[in-house]
């Protein structure tokens, strides 16, 4: 393995939050349509002016013809921004670990095609998912490439995507072989679903290896937001379908998380996102419209306290002794793609 220069750049500047965009051209679980492109607008414009400058997307976001969109968008609303923050700006993608993409160069070129997407150099790119359940031999070129995106001055930082700590340790010993630093790591976490990060030390480990973690899906699709009951009415699609599953066994935590948002006066997602900022993860809640992002930078600038954090903590680990807790039924469905 060649060993690789380090390309002088500035170094990466990472928020307390960040926006993710999943949404932004999914037609298929978040129902977008490209008129909803100018209340994306705001929520960008937003997003940055109030210090949210990390903007996550990846190469697979957006549905059939509309693949690659979030890209596109994030590309024209940077290019139209002006406004407070605008030099600190971070757009990140994720490469999705297609089975095509075999070698570090088809890596390199699916970074290069994101870069035209976005209409700049990619800040941060991660590998979408590790292919350690299905395809581990597939890893090692594929990590190369985002090394080989580094060397090449193409991007900013290097990151990763539902990595467990074995799977992480490997990674970071093939990156170290070659001078590059993994900067990120994201994965799925909240107070529905703190697997890999509390179960298998997660957090512990990427402190020690200097990775900062991201953690998406910190709103649990929306199941932490207070905005659903049990009863319904309940969103429309696959949302719908995994609402009906999980709403009437988590009343006991979304009980917890109501009672500390009155306390505080704010909202459950509020506290939901504050969580998050209170266990060192960046979260990155997904907005369609302003007033969702407004109610997301609103769990900015202040903290829960201690036996907050421990009242969530035992609510999300079901010690309340209910039987959907004795069964796991509290918990958010895993990534498939998340590793050991």
């Amino acid at each position: 393995m060649t060993a690789s220069a380090a390309p002088a750049a500035a170094p990466l500047t990472l928020p307390e939050m960040g926006c993710g965009t999943w949404a932004w051209g999914n037609q298929l679980l978040w129902g977008y349509h490209p008129s909803m492109d100018g209340d994306l607008q705001q929520v960008f414009d937003h997003c940055l002016s109030r210090g949210v400058t990390l903007f996550d997307s990846g190469d697979s976001y957006g549905t059939g013809r509309l693949n690659g969109r979030s890209e596109t968008l994030l590309g024209q609303f940077a290019k139209d921004y002006s406004g407070p923050n605008q030099d600190s700006l971070c757009l990140a993608t994720k490469l999705a670990a297609y089975p095509w993409r075999l070698t570090p160069a088809s890596v390199v070129r699916a970074g290069a095609a994101s870069a035209r997407r976005l209409g700049r150099p990619i800040d941060l790119v991660q590998m979408h998912w590790s292919t350690a359940n299905y395809a581990p031999w597939q890893e090692a070129p594929f990590l190369d490439g985002l090394i080989d995106l580094y060397a090449q001055g193409q991007v900013r930082a290097v990151g990763l995507s539902n990595f467990g700590p074995r799977r992480l340790r490997l990674a970071h010993q093939r990156f170290q072989e070659r001078g590059v630093a993994i900067a990120t790591l994201q994965v799925q976490y909240s107070l529905l679903s703190t697997y890999p990060v509390t179960d298998l030390g997660l957090k512990d480990l990427c402190d020690e290896l200097g990775i900062r973690l991201i953690a998406y899906s910190p709103l649990a699709l929306g199941l932490l937001t207070g905005k659903y009951s049990a009863r319904g009415p309940y969103p429309a699609g696959l949302r719908g379908w995994l609402f009906r599953q999980l709403l009437p066994n988590i009343q006991p935590l979304l009980a917890t998380l109501g009672a500390i948002a009155t306390h505080r006066a704010k909202t459950p997602a509020q506290v939901a996102l504050n969580w998050c900022l209170c266990k060192g993860t960046i979260p990155i809640p997904g907005a369609k419209t302003l007033a969702q992002a407004q109610q997301n930078t609103a769990a900015l600038g202040w903290r829960l306290d201690a036996g907050e954090v421990e009242e969530l903590d035992r609510a999300a680990r079901g010690s309340d002794g209910s039987a959907a807790a004795q069964k796991g039924c509290h918990q958010m469905v895993q990534n498939i793609f998340q590793s050991r």
